[in-house]
């Protein structure tokens, strides 16, 4: 878990980021694993926890459980380097689904130097984050751009996250569990793959 930017690197070189192929099904609700809960900000400072999922206790006799959604893609980069392949699996993911009110998508990226996680140092950043974002005010509304601080070492442990340099895809369910993954560059198969499953959890009850 602890290893460095070479190993990384030349494991990158073998596969491209490719740490395994995407799933080809929705994998059942009753096989699904829990996404673990972390906590990102918004370039405004806001802050939030992630996933957001039903909770039948909370929700019971509440309104806002209709505004929860059905279907949520994190796309999780460790590094710059991996945005591209953010991208490749983001952007025809938000072509399928802008129009939908039931599906969001979250492009979190993962800070975890000590300098920058200090606070005065991560507000300059989300600032600076801000402004550099002020041109994708058109966006689709389900997308959302977060920041995650910190050590992120038993997250990333418990979701099986060794190489740092690759691009991490999951598809959760409205219960916050993992019915879907991908890796790396997306390749055609994979995105349809990816829309196949995400259209299938919608119909879901």
């Amino acid at each position: 878990m602890n290893r460095g930017y070479f190993a990384d690197l030349a494991e990158l070189k073998q596969h491209g980021g490719k740490i395994a192929a995407a799933n080809k099904i929705l994998i059942p609700a009753m096989a699904a694993v829990k996404f673990p809960e972390f906590e990102v900000s918004y370039s405004d400072g806001k802050s939030l926890k992630l996933p957001i999922k039903f909770d039948a206790n909370e929700v019971e006799g509440n309104n806002s459980a209709s505004a929860l959604p059905v279907a949520t893609l994190l796309c999780l980069s460790f590094r710059e380097s991996s945005q591209a392949m953010i991208n490749s699996w983001s952007a025809p993911f938000l072509d399928a689904f802008s129009s939908s009110k039931n599906v969001q998508l979250y492009e979190v990226s993962f800070i975890d130097s000590w300098l920058l996680c200090r606070n005065p140092i991560k507000k300059l950043l989300l600032r600076l984050m801000r402004k550099s974002s002020d041109n994708a005010l058109n966006d689709s509304l389900q997308r959302k751009i977060v920041y995650s601080f910190g050590d992120h070492y038993y997250f990333r442990k418990e979701l099986k996250i060794i190489n740092l340099l690759s691009g991490y895809i999951f598809l959760l369910d409205k219960f916050g569990r993992i019915r879907w993954q991908g890796f790396g560059l997306a390749t055609q198969e994979e995105v349809s793959s990816l829309l196949s499953c995400a259209s299938l959890l919608l119909e879901e009850k």
